[in-house]
């Protein structure tokens, strides 16, 4: 086996403060795997939103200070602690709070899955919260069945383009919408919705006539605001109107009879913590993302791959909303 070194490099978040003013790359020993636990040289680590957000303080989860950023990763097995499932040489994705953006990490066994070979490190590195994330939406919650017309907003996204990618391969019309001709010329490129509209809003009479009259069957809206206000009024009746964020910065409100007059249901998706209250539904949408991977079925876009020395910049394009799918972070690049 190659000799490990004894320290390697991460980014850290040592303070929060807006602007990335308090995070850096920094040196840390490169951790020994305990028990049920592998050390992973991570080749990827993709960033989303919520990473941006937990530089400031921002999001729901706050880590004690210092982390290393980061909830998803890929890489290859180096070392196993005793017990542990893998061994070196495996190639896996990695699903964790915190603690991707680095050389090498020791996770729990539970933390990890094989890497499809239909996928790079990269492509792995940005699959499974945002391709987890639309399946719980779409196919569990929203219990979509082939043929229904699904709308897709925020297409752009990490978690939007991921649901243009899974709709097609489940089956459904899919209509994504997106704000600038650049945007929307990648989505059509990438995935070939059935429609592709210049949004965020402004949307209601084009639906309603590419439907038929009779609207969505699906909305997924990671956006809010002005998008789920209109949303509600293209909404099919027996519709679902999924939210799944708030990337527009202001959280919408529905006065309840229209829902009620109209015969659509709005529901909540927080995909993470649908599979810690329901492990077993988890586990079973986990092995159909992967399942689709491995058949060639479903590919997450990354939109760029940068070494860890130029982690600022993928941050920067992240927030400024230039990222089309994701960014990921070569931390040994």
């Amino acid at each position: 086996m190659t000799k490990l070194p004894t320290h390697m490099h991460v980014l850290e978040v040592s303070e929060l403060a807006p602007d990335l003013a308090g995070v850096g790359i920094a040196e840390r020993p490169v951790p020994q795997p305990g028990a049920g636990q592998a050390l992973v040289r991570i080749e990827a680590a993709s960033l989303g939103f919520p990473d941006l957000l937990m530089t400031e303080g921002l999001y729901q989860a706050k880590p004690p200070l210092p982390f290393v950023p980061g909830m998803e990763a890929a890489g290859e097995v180096v070392a196993a602690g005793e017990g542990s499932r893998w061994q070196a040489g495996d190639k896996v994705i990695v699903a964790t709070l915190t603690g991707a953006v680095q050389q090498y990490g020791a996770y729990a066994d539970a933390a990890l899955v094989p890497l499809p070979a239909a996928l790079s490190y990269a492509e792995g590195a940005s699959l499974r919260a945002a391709y987890i994330t639309a399946y719980t939406a779409i196919a569990r919650i929203g219990r979509a069945e082939a043929g229904e017309t699904l709308v897709v907003h925020g297409a752009a996204g990490g978690v939007g383009l991921a649901a243009v990618d899974l709709g097609k391969a489940l089956g459904l019309s899919v209509i994504a919408a997106s704000s600038t001709p650049e945007k929307r010329e990648a989505i059509s490129r990438l995935y070939a919705p059935d429609h592709i509209l210049a949004g965020p809003t402004g949307l209601r009479e084009q639906i309603l006539e590419l439907t038929g009259g009779r609207g969505a069957d699906l909305v997924y809206d990671p956006v809010g605001g002005d998008v789920f206000d209109e949303a509600c009024r293209y909404t099919a009746f027996g519709g679902r109107l999924l939210v799944v964020g708030f990337a527009g910065g202001r959280i919408a409100e529905v006065r309840t009879n229209i829902p009620l007059i109209k015969g659509f249901s709005v529901v909540g998706v927080r995909a993470g913590e649908y599979g810690r209250r329901f492990p077993e539904r988890g586990r079973e949408d986990m092995a159909a993302v992967m399942r689709l991977a491995a058949e060639g079925r479903i590919r997450p876009h990354v939109h760029s791959a940068v070494p860890l020395v130029d982690w600022r910049e993928a941050y920067l394009a992240m927030r400024e909303r230039r990222v089309i799918g994701r960014t990921v972070i070569l931390p040994n690049g």
